[in-house]
């Protein structure tokens, strides 16, 4: 054989054993277990077939808004709203994000807030800026984003626990030039939409 190919094929092996030998140490030095646990589960319900009208397929909440704001910490809420500070602000002339500032928005026309796109769902929702974003229409909303507009395009699965998202919406009720008055505790739940 010629020398020079016994000099290639020798190199082309050094060159593959040095390859595997890097290889082999960089996954001994760099491996990572897969945690037991998920840092963060995104629970995504999936949208009822057969283009319901909004709010009809939400299930009604099974304590009415006004007996859990009765016992709702806004402190709690400040550290519940961290689930919405990646899509919202919340501070008096916030920027919009990927969902408008939440500033003042309790008693605020559904679909107004100046500078943002709303999806066509949540238009649908206002009936041209005549809803509002009451206590009651934010506990529902907040428990369930796209059961309770339909064709919203927030992704957002909802807060299910009744305590975190009570406490979320005392927080929301703070954050206003003159916060909303808390609805009656005794008040029977208003029909839905």
């Amino acid at each position: 054989m010629n020398p020079y190919v016994n000099m290639s094929v020798g190199a082309l092996l050094a060159t593959v054993f040095v390859m595997m030998s890097v290889s082999i140490a960089s996954e001994g030095i760099f491996h990572s277990p897969v945690p037991e646990k998920a840092g963060f589960a995104i629970a995504a319900a999936e949208e009822p077939a057969g283009g319901e009208a909004a709010g009809a397929g939400a299930a009604p909440a099974a304590v009415p808004v006004g007996q859990l704001l009765a016992s709702a910490d806004a402190t709690a809420g400040a550290a519940v709203f961290k689930k919405c500070q990646s899509c919202h602000s919340i501070e008096k002339g916030g920027p919009n994000k990927v969902g408008p500032d939440l500033w003042g928005l309790v008693n605020r026309p559904v679909a107004t807030h100046e500078g943002f796109s709303y999806s066509a769902g949540m238009k649908d929702f206002s009936k041209g800026g005549q809803e509002t974003w009451t206590f009651d229409h934010l506990n529902h909303f907040l428990s369930g984003p796209k059961a309770y507009v339909k064709g919203t395009a927030m992704g957002f699965a909802g807060i299910k626990n009744d305590k975190e998202r009570a406490n979320l919406l005392a927080y929301i009720r703070e954050q206003s030039d003159s916060p909303a008055p808390l609805p009656d505790p005794n008040a029977p739940e208003p029909a839905t939409n």
